[in-house]
């Protein structure tokens, strides 16, 4: 049975950046489960209004609607434990604090550097309602956020001090493998890769090299993907 995905798309169907996105896309080929990843634009509300609510991803396994990244995890988990995201309640513990770290610390500033970047890949249908709501969240046109773009990847390059000396000491933030730790770190890196050109890391930086390895992984999965940062 293939799992449905409802993965955010732009104008480019293929083009798929949302970071939530990435994280089940990449838990979904950790558990080696076929997937159909269906590409669900901002205002195609009624699209997955099935789902009792208006954002992905959405999976739909077995006609059952799982909504919400970490939901999801869980539900892969519980469904199908051979290759298991989170194998122990400290591996789960501690991805749930990864979690928190990377939503309030790492997306915040990857928004701020990219998000000027996003409008122009939108479908014409979603670039109003893109730049609406967006600027009345930053309180600011969209140019204004990622204004200084230099001096706000150098600060987002110290944010991300704790992921890098992790990633120097060993290859994943799950140890010799990936877990979902990773994935959901994974998924802000893919989601500036896939709409910005904008460089995060250095080529030297231990992170890049991480973000390689994460790239590579599931014959190349992320890696393929249409990307403006190369």
């Amino acid at each position: 049975m293939t799992i449905t995905l409802y993965d955010l798309a732009g104008a480019d169907p293929d083009r798929r950046f949302s970071p939530f996105c990435w994280r089940t896309r990449m838990a979904i080929a950790h558990k080696g489960l076929a997937v159909e990843a269906v590409p669900w634009r901002f205002t195609e509300k009624d699209v997955i209004a099935f789902s009792g609510q208006g954002k992905v991803p959405v999976i739909v396994d077995n006609g059952k609607a799982v909504v919400d990244s970490w939901v999801i995890a869980d539900y892969l988990d519980e469904k199908y434990p051979q290759k298991p995201l989170l194998a122990t309640s400290g591996e789960r513990a501690l991805a749930h604090f990864v979690s928190a770290w990377c939503d309030a610390a790492i997306h915040p500033a990857v928004a701020r550097i990219v998000i000027a970047d996003i409008p122009r890949h939108l479908a014409d249908k979603d670039k109003d309602y893109f730049r609406k709501s967006r600027e009345e969240r930053f309180g600011m046109k969209l140019e204004d956020v990622s204004a200084g773009r230099e001096e706000k990847i150098a600060a987002f390059r110290q944010t991300i001090q704790p992921l890098r000396a992790t990633v120097e000491a060993q290859p994943y933030l799950g140890g010799a493998s990936p877990n979902y730790a990773d994935y959901v770190v994974f998924g802000a890196f893919q989601w500036a890769r896939c709409i910005s050109p904008a460089k995060l890391l250095a080529a030297d930086d231990p992170v890049a090299a991480w973000r390689r390895r994460m790239l590579a992984a599931f014959d190349g999965l992320a890696g393929k993907a249409p990307a403006d940062d190369v």
